[in-house]
């Protein structure tokens, strides 16, 4: 199953949040959430508000380790242009960029994490002592 949360119209530039996806895309859900946390980027939090919706749209986010993140895009939203004065009374432009930005979810073919379990550990230890 397939789930998608796209942010529209927000004041990022398209190749700052890019930068960001490129870290998260064809990782696990878990794994992206981690690298999202400890990224010292502005657009991180951004991202992963996304992601978190998404997540939810899939209807999983108490559990999901099941989930990878299957695409992420970015694409350029309308730029609003403004004038800022420049020397000689000239106006110079200043072009504030948006952003659209879509992220797609999915559990098809992701493989369950192992869990580790200690106490084998432990059983492999007493049974070396006898």
């Amino acid at each position: 199953m397939e789930a998608k949360a796209t942010a529209k119209f927000v004041r990022y530039t398209p190749r700052k949040v890019n930068q960001v996806l490129a870290l998260v895309r064809d990782k696990k859900v878990r794994r992206a959430f981690e690298v999202l946390s400890f990224l010292p980027k502005s657009a991180a939090s951004f991202v992963e508000k996304v992601l978190k919706s998404a997540v939810a749209n899939a209807g999983k986010l108490k559990d999901y380790s099941n989930l990878k993140v299957k695409e992420a895009w970015v694409g350029n939203g309308p730029t609003l242009k403004r004038m800022r004065a420049g020397s000689k009374g000239r106006s110079m432009p200043i072009k504030k960029r948006t952003v659209h930005l879509t992220i797609v979810v999915t559990d098809v073919g992701v493989i369950p994490e192992k869990t580790k379990k200690k106490a084998d550990k432990n059983k492999v230890k007493t049974q070396e002592a006898e």
